[in-house]
Formats: C-alpha cells, structure tokens, sequence
C-alpha cells in the first residue's frame, strides 16, 4: 500500500521578517456612524456616578470599570483616549473580559463585548474632563451631532479652533471611543455560590492575601493558585458577594468537580498470559495523568508508576481501573482491538496517579500537574483523560485548562485530552463539554462509533462561544453489544469492554507520539497533521462542534504518507516580527498554469490569559498562502482563502466576520479550498511562485513579543490525478530549499540509534 503513496516533504529554508510598516492612523468613525452629544453626556454622567462609588469604595485602591460595546470590536476599535492617564493606554487596563448576548431594535439577537479595567481614579476623572469638552464641542460647533465626515474634515485640517481646551487628536478619539461603547458600568456577580469553589478575581495593586485581609477572609498560600485564583469555602465567599461582589471575575465549582469516566460494561474475556508482550526495549516514553496503575496486568514492564496521592489516603480496587484502561491503550492497544491496529507498535508509559475513582478536588489535581512536567522534561507527549461533569462557563477558561495552556506554551510539551463524557442521567440532552477539555493549546479529542457518528454519551463546544472544541474525533466505543466497544486492560483477570472519549484520547497519543518520537516532527507540526488528517478537503464550514475538525485516520500511514496525485509538505519557523514569510515555493505548472488544489493547516501554541476572559489568547497568526503577484510595484499573497487581513489600504473587515471566516485569533487555522467539477487550473502570475505568510499581533500592546514557533501542512492535489512530486522536489531544490522525505523506516532506525546505549571501554 505504501508504495503507491507519496512520502511527506518537509522543507527547510530561510523565512524572511518584517515590522509593520503601514503608521498608526487616527481612528475613524466607520462610514455613515455619527455620535451626538446626547450619548456623549449619559456616558459622563455614567462615569461620573462610578468615579463616586469607587471615591466611597477603597478596598481595592482604585476602580473597576466596566465598558459595554455595541458589538464585538477588534483591538483597533477599543478605547483610544478614555481611561487613559499619562504613561498607560487603556488596553493596558483590561483586567477582564466576556460577551453577553443582546436583542436589538430590529429583535435581532447580537453577541456585544464587555472589557472590564483596573485603573486608578485619575483615569476616571480625566475621562470625565475630556468628555465634557467633547460635549460642549458638540453643541456648540455642530449642533449637537458629528457624523464621519465632519471629523474627517477636522482630521485634515491643520488648526483646531477649540485647541485651548481639548487637543484635536483626543477629541476625533473620544468620538470614536463614543460610538463604540454603549456605556460604562460595575458588574456584579449576581449568582449563589453556596459550594467549595475556585474563585478567580479581577487583578489590582493590592496583593490577594491582602485584599482578602482587608474584607476578613484569612487564607493560607495553600489555597491561592496564583495571583487571582483561590479557593474559597461557602462561608468565605458568602463575605466576598456581601462586602465586594464586584471582584469575582468567574468563578468554578471545585469540590467533586473532575471525574474519571466510567469504564462502562465488563465483559470479561480469558485471562491475559503475563508473557504475551515483550519487554521494552527503548521505546518512546508517553507521559499519562489519570488514577492509580495496577502494577499486576500484563505490560506491567512497560509502565513506571508514581502514586502522587498521600499514602495515608487508602486505596480500594476501583481506584485503578480506569487508569489501568488508559494506560492499556497506550502501551498496547492494538493487541485487544484489531480492527484498529495503527501501525504505531508499542509505548512505554510513566504513570502519575493523582486521583481516585471518586470525584475529587480539581484544584490538588491543579497543583499537581505542573510539578509532574517540571520534573519529568524528557517526556512530550501527555495523556489526561479526566473530566469535569460540570459544563464549562460561557465567558471563561477553566482553571484547569488555563494551566495546560500555561504549561504547553512555556514547556516543549503537548497534552492529548478526553472531551469529556455526559453523565448518566443526561444522555438525551445536549450538553458542553467540562474542564479540561476547554484547553485551546491540547488536542482535545471526542468520540465517535463504529460508524462515524457522533457517540451519544459525546458533549459539544464551543469554547468562549467561538473556539472549535473538540479538536478532532476518534473512535471510543459506543452501544450495548461488546463488538461496539473498545478492549482495554484494567487489572489482571482479563479484559473489559468499554467506552468513552477516556478511550478515544489514548489512540491519539499514540499517533501523536509516533509522529514527535519516532519521525522527529515538532509538537506544531504534529498538532497541525493530526487536524489535518482529520480535516481532509473539507473546509472550515465542515468544522462541528461535537466532531471537531473530524475523525482521524486509523493508520499511521494514512497520515505521513500521502495520495500519489497529492504533493504535502510540511513547514516550521518562528514569528518574532509583524510578518513572517517566504515568497519562493515553486508548484509545478502545465501549459502556464497550476492544476492544483491547495489546502494548508496552521498550530502554534501561543501564551494565554485567563484573566482576559474571551480575550484569552494573547497572540493571532494569520495565515496567507498562494500565489505571489506584484500588485502597485510590491509583491504580496494572492491566498486561497481570499484572506485580505493585513493588506495595505483600507480593508473594511468586521471582527466578527474576521472570526467567523478566517477564524481571527484561533490558535489553529484551516484553510482549504473546494474541491468540485468545474474547477480549472489557475494562471500564473509573472513571478511563477507561490508564497507563505505569517502576520502576527500580539493583543496586549505592553505585552513583550516572544519568538513563538509555528507548524504548518500544505497539501495540493492535482486536478487530473497525475503524481507530479518529483518535479516538485526539483523545483524546490533549484530554489534553494532543502528537501527532506519523511521515510518512515529511516526515521525509526535514526530513533532506535539515538535510544542507544554507548558503554565506554
């Protein structure tokens, strides 16, 4: 079967970077936008009625401000002038933010955003100074109202008559900023929390023991997560909703939150031989967070087993189960399934046992996790199959998610996680996926049945009502009969027949192992192949919310080897500027044009702040990839997606349509273009190359740019079948790239020689 494929290619070659080069504009009141002095003046009543409640109000050295726009706003749109105060924009205030959802005068539904900022009472009282003046401005000199052409014309004038009293650049930004915000406002919590739970709080300049010292709740650093988050009992957080509700940012349950999934019906089939699987040799080692190993199964040489509970917790027959399942996969999954034997062979696995068969304390798990990677670094690959029953928060990350996402993005790590199961009693509604499975930077991974359908026990995202959670789907056992399940190990009497997406994820891992272990590919390049894989021809729009991207091959093969009328390659680098890119990737052509179809797949794993809310990834990659034309003397990317982000001159491109069709800070990107009979070959344009594009923005201006590496799969496919690779890798080596086929046997032999042992005479 191989050999009718064609190998992956992997490129290398110098990508080339660029700053920003188009200036900072004053911002602009879209077109037929106007504002009246009316609106100017209820927000300044607005904040001056805030500016006297925090006078009032000391604990927290400052004020929370809420600002509510009239719909979803892109960076550029945010405050300019208001709330500013000398040395610090307004964005560096942002402490928070969320979407709620609102019906307009025309009874259409519309999804707003709300920031919430720290900031210190001089910023209110600034802001209330330049709003009276842009009130009066407005009555004075225009009646009243001012629409886009009006402050355009003040824009281009070189004096400002009323200069003496508000310079001209603040007053055209405090217009804008008008038009945006609907108002200003304290947000309150107004739910009951009469559970244990993990509270996070809006950041200030008062340290949080302190803060909570100030309002008589004592807390030791035991209970504090980091700077916002700790956990509090009922009693605690009935003192924070009474003496200040306007600190809880979000806020997760956390006693008998995470849960292991059930193992499902025991269909015990003969008892396994203990020699049945060899002894490890110097396999890769996969890394599993889950409950305790039972040391007496089968494989039990393949597996290195940490119990991290305190050994004064005792420790019944149940409580290995599940992890024992996991773990059985991993190491030795194929020998019990058959039919989904993936060519990936075996895995050694540590397994850390941080919990028990019963509901357990998220936030133990939490402070256990990132001491587990700290200490155990030659291990990249992680399993984490447990969940949460409770549904995730509409406008929050989870803490536990926040912390693999910390964790992916500081270490060389990636974790595979289980979308998470519905409980019993809720199979016939429809119901979110639980923490964990909320980590944008993790493989999240559903199930599916023998059929490809969804599994009835699957939950469905989005996250933040936007981010494609699950990532992918794979096969985790569904129905009554032992064919529709899946073989696992769970102690030594035998084998149990169970299902989960507990039992979809370890499938996964293996592949993505295979691919970081055994071929050498970075934990970007895996990540976008996996999505890839899954995603095949179909665009975006074939993205759901309980399949994910959709299900992965079964086969290895099936995902480093490729169709003989596709050429795939794979491509690294690092943004560390505005642009990153290359402009000279030959595609063979016939008779001047290119019989192709192109698709390409992005992952990075940027930092992200939970603090920000729905603002929660701190960096955006856009991609661009196509054809290089030279438009106006300049060359730039023609790409498939008709992606204009980015490019010179005024794009007139809403954030909510830049999310929805290039799917705008997304840490995975999926661009792909229809495949259907009446396509023809595309011209060329007189560079004859096509070219690939990295803008970068980081959300946060006083953020420091880091060098975050990227991964991406390009896929083309020839229109009329025929295998035209070679002439591919000829063009790539007369441009100067260095070609590399992905050989499955030569990585392996360059594995097992770098697993050596060398004894030294």
């Amino acid at each position: 079967m191989v050999n009718s494929l064609n190998n992956i290619l992997q490129l290398k070659g110098k990508f080339e970077s660029r700053a920003n080069a188009q200036p900072p504009r004053t911002p602009k009141l879209p077109k037929n936008a106007y504002v009246t002095s009316n609106h100017v003046r209820i927000l300044l009543n607005q904040l001056k009625d805030i500016l006297a409640y925090w006078t009032q109000n000391t604990v927290i050295e400052g004020a929370l401000i809420s600002v509510h726009y009239k719909t979803i706003v892109a960076k550029s749109n945010r405050l300019h002038i208001l709330l500013s105060y000398p040395g610090h924009f307004p964005v560096d205030s942002i402490c928070g933010a969320k979407f709620k959802w609102e019906y307009n005068k025309d009874g259409q539904l519309i999804q707003k955003h709300v920031f919430t900022h720290y900031v210190l009472l001089i910023a209110i009282k600034k802001a209330i100074s330049i709003l009276e003046n842009t009130a009066d401005i407005l009555d004075y000199k225009f009646n009243g109202k001012i629409d886009r052409a009006c402050a355009d014309e003040i824009d281009n004038k070189k004096t400002f008559e009323y200069r003496d009293r508000i310079a001209k650049t603040s007053f055209l930004k405090a217009i804008v900023d008008c038009w945006y915000v609907e108002k200003f406002d304290i947000d309150i919590v107004n739910e009951e929390i009469k559970e244990e739970s993990i509270i996070t709080i809006f950041k200030t300049n008062v340290k949080t023991k302190d803060l909570f010292n100030k309002l008589g709740i004592n807390i030791f650093d035991d209970r504090i997560l980091d700077d916002t988050t700790v956990r509090l009992n009922p009693d605690e957080i009935e003192i924070l909703l009474n003496k200040a509700p306007y600190l809880i940012s979000m806020n997760v349950t956390d006693m008998n939150e995470i849960t292991k999934e059930d193992i499902g019906d025991e269909i015990k089939k003969e008892h396994i031989s203990d020699k049945i699987i060899q002894s490890p040799n110097n396999e890769p080692i996969v890394g599993v967070i889950d409950t305790q190993f039972n040391k007496e199964v089968y494989f039990n040489e393949w597996v290195e087993y940490r119990n991290m509970l305190s050994p004064d917790i005792p420790l019944l027959p149940e409580d290995y189960y599940h992890g024992t399942a996991v773990t059985s996969i991993i190491v030795d999954g194929p020998r019990g399934n058959p039919q989904l034997d993936d060519g990936c062979g075996n895995f050694r696995v540590r397994h850390f046992g941080v919990a028990t068969h019963g509901a357990f304390s998220s936030f133990a798990v939490l402070r256990n996790i990132r001491s587990i990677i700290a200490s155990n670094r030659d291990i990249k690959v992680w399993n984490l199959s447990l969940g949460s029953n409770l549904e995730i928060k509409e406008n929050s990350i989870s803490p536990e998610a926040a912390e693999l996402d910390r964790i992916q993005s500081e270490y060389d790590v990636i974790f595979i996680v289980a979308g998470t199961n519905k409980p019993s009693e809720k199979m016939k509604a429809t119901m979110k996926i639980g923490a964990p499975a909320d980590s944008l930077n993790s493989i999240v991974v559903n199930s599916v049945d023998f059929n490809k359908k969804a599994a009835t026990y699957s939950r469905v995202g989005p996250v933040l009502s936007f981010f494609y959670k699950p990532d992918i789907s794979y096969y985790g056992g569904d129905g009554v009969l032992k064919e529709d399940k899946i073989v696992a190990c769970k102690d030594n009497c035998g084998a149990s027949f169970v299902a989960g997406t507990s039992f979809a994820a370890p499938w996964i891992t293996r592949k993505v192992a295979y691919l970081i272990y055994i071929m050498g590919l970075s934990k970007e390049v895996a990540k976008a192949l996996i999505i890839d894989s899954a995603a095949g021809w179909q665009s975006k729009d074939g993205c759901s919310y309980d399949i994910g991207y959709g299900i992965v091959p079964q086969h290895i093969n099936d995902i480093i080897y490729t169709k003989n009328d596709e050429i795939k390659f794979v491509l690294t680098g690092v943004a560390d500027s505005y642009e990153t890119y290359n402009y000279n990737l030959p595609v063979p052509t016939v008779n001047n044009a290119y019989p192709f179809y192109a698709r390409a797949t992005l992952a990075y794993f940027p930092h992200c702040n939970r603090n920000q809310g729905v603002d929660y990834t701190n960096t955006e990659m856009d991609i661009h990839f196509g054809r290089i034309l030279i438009e106006k003397g300049k060359a730039k990317v023609k790409s498939i997606d008709n992606n204009k982000q980015g490019d010179e001159g005024l794009q007139a491109i809403y954030e909510a349509d830049a999310r929805k069709e290039y799917r705008k800070w997304d840490n995975v990107k999926h661009i792909c273009e229809k495949i259907t009979s009446r396509s023809r070959p595309r011209k060329t344009y007189e560079t004859g190359v096509w070219g690939l594009s990295i803008k970068t923005k980081e959300r946060l201006f006083n953020r420091k740019k880091d060098k975050l590496p990227f991964g991406v799969v390009v896929t083309l496919k020839e229109m009329n079948g025929v295998n035209r690779i070679d002439d591919f890798i000829k063009l790539c080596n007369a441009r100067g790239w260095i070609v590399n086929k992905l050989d499955v046997q030569n990585q392996v032999n360059i594995y097992a020689k770098a697993e050596e042992d060398i004894s030294f005479e």
